[in-house]
């Protein structure tokens, strides 16, 4: 068992307001606000955030420019990325906790990037922003004081990635899932990348259906039985896509909270589908 298989994918905001308060040194907490579409994450951050929480970019600070080959979010570049890190405060040893305000599904990225990038110690607050509102903690507003500079050393290639020969192999011979929502895996609606459908033999295994109706995780023995029915297991390849990277982070911290490692296959559909080479599937059926 690896280090980053002992180490919860979750918190709760009990526990995180605990250390807060007492942790030495505190935990880095990380706003990580974005959806599909909408470009005001940081107004909406400055009106209200945990205390001490910076906010992350997603398109900037966890992706690399896009291109039709890595799609809409490649993965960053690891220079980038450690000096992203270190303006975030982070050091050696030092607890991250990251969430967003949409049931992590946006805040799984940094989760899955850090963890990929040999930081061990990185959690999703459970619920989002939503189960810090309800257990009545305080929030705070605009820009936060600047945090000193970490020194952490980032060691990528830790959690595994696949490119698009890898995830058709796993689609052959594994369980390849799609983190969209059915309609997009079905081929009835696309409302950004070049092509509709999805990756021939890959299953329909939608983000939204890890979380319980109060933006919780459902609870691991449940999610263990989502994703036993579809053939995804510790004895298994098992591999996630979404449209470009995002939200397949989200089913991959789903997954590990059910004790199954997967890999993320980071160009998603938007780089599948850019490719004219590359076969589409649509309906129901995986193809």
């Amino acid at each position: 068992m690896t280090a980053f298989e002992t180490v919860p994918v979750l918190i709760t905001a009990a526990e995180l307001d605990s250390l807060l308060r007492t942790g030495n040194p505190a935990p880095v907490v990380l706003d990580v606000r974005w959806r599909l579409g909408d470009p005001y994450g940081r107004e909406q951050y400055l009106k209200e955030h945990l205390p001490g929480a910076l906010y992350v970019d997603l398109d900037t600070e966890l992706a690399a420019p896009a291109t039709p080959g890595g799609g809409r979010h490649p993965l960053p570049d690891p220079a980038s990325l450690q000096a992203a890190t270190r303006r975030w405060g982070l050091s050696s040893g030092r607890a991250v906790v990251v969430y967003d305000d949409n049931g992590n599904t946006a805040a799984a990225r940094a989760w899955w990037l850090l963890r990929w990038a040999g930081v061990e110690h990185v959690r999703l607050l459970d619920g989002a922003l939503d189960a810090w509102r309800a257990a009545g903690l305080p929030t705070e507003t605009g820009e936060p004081e600047a945090p000193a500079p970490g020194d952490i050393v980032l060691a990528p290639g830790q959690l595994p990635v696949l490119n698009a020969d890898a995830a058709a192999e796993v689609a052959r011979t594994g369980v390849l899932l799609d983190a969209r929502v059915a309609e997009r895996y079905r081929g009835e609606d696309e409302p950004v990348d070049p092509r509709a459908g999805h990756i021939p033999g890959a299953l329909s295994a939608p983000t939204g259906e890890n979380l319980a109706a109060d933006g919780t995780f459902r609870p691991a023995e449940d999610l263990a039985l989502r994703f036993t029915a579809l053939g995804a297991d510790d004895a298994t390849e098992v591999g996630v896509y979404c449209g470009s990277g995002v939200t397949a982070t989200h089913t991959i911290a789903a997954l590990a909270h059910a004790g199954i490692p997967a890999a993320l296959y980071a160009g998603s559909w938007s780089a599948w589908s850019a490719d004219p080479a590359r076969p589409a599937a649509q309906g129901e059926e995986p193809g």
